[in-house]
């Protein structure tokens, strides 16, 4: 938020703010230590994240028609993009985890755009929530790699392809980037989110300045213009990142059920 703050010397006007704080854990009820089953704003907006999608996949379909309404198109339509994705991606073998992968997308993707509405809480920007959801990706394909191909997973470390004398080496780079899978997965997303965010509220802290000074006339309708632009970025960059990260547990799962590929 943005504040007015006097200076040290000749009690200047100045603008302070703090675009973090918009990311930080805070307690719903009271003012407490935030603990293990304190009740939070993450705990909020994960909640209405799932009521949300409970609301399109579950109450919009109910009903179903052969003319469908809005919601059930827009549900319909995520099936189709995601079921596709999964198919072409990793295989029509695939196809049973399908709804695994559905799960993490549209609960990305409705967390990135309700973090988007005024004074909302983006639980996609933390890297507590994030980290959990890529080392559940991690551990589940590295589980199902070794229940459906035994030992023979580790042949995907082992690049048959290249020079002998160059495949130890390579399958050490191998096993060293397959580790750090989950750490990449989850900053991507977080950063991302938070990054924008942070800019957002950074054009913010001018928007007043037409209140402090001259200079506002220029700065605030400047700002503005940039508060906007970057916004429109966001909501796009809201689906991209939830994208990115359902297609990359695409190509996760891929190379769990076919590592010799």
């Amino acid at each position: 938020m943005a504040t007015e703050a006097h200076g040290a010397e000749g009690g200047a006007l100045e603008l302070v703010f703090h675009p973090m704080d918009q990311f930080i854990v805070k307690p719903l009820f009271g003012d407490g230590q935030v603990g293990m089953f304190t009740i939070t704003n993450v705990t909020l907006w994960m909640g209405l994240t799932i009521l949300a999608i409970v609301g399109l996949l579950v109450l919009g379909t109910s009903g179903r028609a052969t003319i469908p309404s809005r919601i059930q198109s827009i549900a319909e339509l995520a099936y189709g993009f995601i079921r596709k994705m999964v198919e072409d991606v990793a295989g029509k073998d695939a196809l049973p985890y399908f709804p695994y992968i559905m799960t993490l997308f549209i609960f990305i993707v409705f967390a990135n755009f309700l973090g988007l509405l005024p004074m909302a809480f983006t639980t996609t920007s933390h890297i507590a929530v994030t980290a959990v959801m890529a080392m559940m990706v991690f551990l589940t394909v590295t589980i199902l790699g070794f229940v459906k191909n035994g030992a023979g997973f580790l042949s995907l470390f082992w690049i048959s392809a290249a020079p002998l004398p160059l495949r130890p080496i390579l399958a050490l780079i191998e096993i060293i980037s397959y580790f750090v899978r989950p750490v990449s997965h989850s900053i991507r997303l977080a950063g991302n989110m938070m990054a924008g965010h942070a800019v957002i509220k950074v054009f913010a802290a001018f928007a007043p300045m037409i209140l402090i000074g001259w200079i506002g006339v220029i700065v605030t309708p400047l700002s503005i213009i940039a508060i906007t632009a970057i916004y429109a970025l966001e909501v796009l960059v809201a689906f991209i990142q939830a994208y990115v990260f359902t297609i990359l547990t695409c190509v996760y799962l891929k190379d769990a059920l076919h590592p010799h590929h």
